[in-house]
């Protein structure tokens, strides 16, 4: 609790953290759905039966945008634990009575109270631009559910690339590529799109099943076993980044002189 306050603390000292994290999947959405919306929505008449128009294009990409905020989010993880492993206050706390996994759960907790204020940014003016799902409250509550534990999987993962980079400019770019993925599934166009080797790739990566639960369950069409493999892939992500994140906290504790 004290460790999750903490980056709290850091988070209202510095808002501008918060607002460049939000800022990209913000100018994503603006971009596709005002100067793509009305070229990509007129293809999707051909793959799903529906008005190809720019209101059916925000009613696809939305999804894809809040998957590409929880990625955008947890870029912030990763520079806060290499600020903290790199500035000297974990020999401090190394000196207190202070459980183990407290400062990575700390970070963990803290910077997925900040990813959901992003998503409530970013479907704010979703919805002021003209995105109008049809989802009922357990849908809306199911949506949620999978935004949130695969923003914890995200979050475990840059704080385990975090403190394996050696400095905080190293940790600001490691962890790139979750912000490159959502591009490479059906965040934005459908995979049936796709040549073949991008399409199997799309298919199979992460991003794609969260996103196609995310829209079936805020569109109310069947996420068939998309939902299944969103979670598995959630699950499977945190187990494994979080005990790499803990082994590499261990490993330079052990290395540091006291």
């Amino acid at each position: 609790a004290t460790m999750l306050r903490r980056n709290l603390k850091h988070q209202l000292r510095y808002p501008s953290v918060t607002v460049m994290l939000v800022a990209m999947p913000i100018v994503f959405l603006l971009l596709f759905v005002y100067v793509f919306g009305g070229q990509l929505g007129a293809g999707l008449g051909a793959h799903h039966a529906v008005h190809g128009d720019r209101t059916a294009y925000i009613t696809y990409v939305v999804p894809g945008i809040l998957i590409l905020t929880v990625a955008s989010a947890a870029l912030g993880t990763a520079l806060s634990v290499a600020t903290d492993m790199t500035e000297g206050i974990i020999d401090r706390f190394r000196t207190m009575a202070i459980a183990r996994g407290a400062v990575l759960t700390g970070h963990i907790l803290g910077s997925l109270i900040q990813t959901v204020l992003g998503l409530a940014i970013v479907l704010g003016l979703a919805l002021a631009i003209g995105y109008r799902p049809t989802a009922g409250p357990l849908a809306w509550l199911g949506a949620f559910g999978v935004l949130a534990l695969f923003s914890l999987a995200l979050i475990s993962l840059s704080a385990a690339l975090g403190l394996a980079a050696k400095s905080v400019e190293t940790a600001s770019n490691t962890p790139m590529f979750l912000t490159l993925l959502p591009l490479l599934s059906s965040g934005f166009v459908p995979t049936s799109t796709m040549p073949g080797g991008l399409r199997q790739f799309a298919e199979y990566q992460p991003y794609t099943p969260v996103t196609q639960t995310v829209r079936g369950l805020l569109t109310g069409t069947p996420t068939g076993t998309h939902a299944i493999a969103a979670i598995a892939w959630s699950l499977g992500i945190t187990a494994v980044s979080y005990l790499w994140a803990v082994r590499l906290y261990n490993r330079r504790r052990a290395a540091d002189p006291k």
